[in-house]
């Protein structure tokens, strides 16, 4: 069977990754975009891409996280291909951030013992890729995430860059794990807004907030006698009319006793 990485797995992969919503040199010279996307994954090639932070920041995350879903997509292909025994949700999610990182789930040691059926010896095997020293810690998240089913937690962090192609180390923007699956979906939060409506599996599993009954009334009275409802503004009034009128007896009342 095809699997796909989860939700979980898309922001674990996102939050390693982190974000750069312009082009830069990584740390073997290599031209990079977006979520780690390189020229080696496809369109668009980053070294052809307008250099520095781009003006309005919306509109290039919504490009990065486009790419990043069709490169996630070609990755997960590859791990379907190579992996041959069944594997669970959290395996394969970890797999897919191996290889988006590496690209070596076909040569990797720890798939040959995975498909043989040592499940120890494939966790243990993440640790033979662990160069540079900046990857350790990657790894051995992936290795949690593949032994025992643990996703690592925090914000993504959107970095800025320069036009010449170097990043600043110096956060544009942080985005939650319901941001990132918004973005995933296709919509962008308006700048230091919330996120548009959940629609992905994780987003719905926690509900949106719920508006208050007294703005629900304010835009019914307000649409109908936009939209020629009149009956609902008048509704409205008598309704206001009737507690004002309620409110009089209580306070009489009061009075007599």
């Amino acid at each position: 069977m095809t699997m796909k990485t989860s939700d979980a797995g898309l922001f674990a992969l996102a939050l390693h990754e982190g974000i750069v919503p312009g082009p830069y040199r990584d740390s073997v010279g290599v031209w990079t975009y977006g979520i780690g996307h390189t020229a080696a994954a496809g369109a668009p090639d980053p070294a052809k891409m307008p250099k520095g932070m781009p003006a309005n920041l919306d509109a290039a995350l919504r490009d990065v996280f486009a790419t990043f879903r069709r490169d996630v997509a070609k990755y997960e292909a590859g791990v379907n291909r190579a992996v041959k025994v069944p594997v669970t949700q959290a395996q394969f999610d970890a797999l897919v951030s191996f290889h988006y990182n590496t690209g070596a789930i076909g040569k990797a040691s720890l798939v040959k013992r995975l498909n043989a059926g040592d499940l120890a010896g494939a966790a243990a095997g993440f640790m033979a890729w662990k160069k540079p020293a900046e990857i350790i810690a990657r790894r051995k998240a992936e290795q949690a995430m593949f032994a025992n089913g643990t996703y690592p937690t925090g914000q993504v962090t959107v970095w800025q860059v320069s036009k010449a192609g170097k990043v600043i180390w110096k956060p544009a923007r942080r985005l939650s794990k319901d941001q990132v699956l918004a973005l995933l979906d296709g919509t962008v939060a308006e700048p230091h807004k919330p996120a548009a409506p959940p629609t992905s599996p994780a987003q719905i599993a926690k509900p949106a907030a719920q508006p208050s009954p007294a703005k629900e009334a304010g835009k019914a009275a307000a649409g109908g006698l936009a939209g020629g409802g009149l009956a609902l503004a008048i509704w409205a009034l008598w309704a206001d009319a009737a507690q004002a009128w309620r409110d009089f007896w209580v306070w009489a009342f009061s009075f007599i006793n």
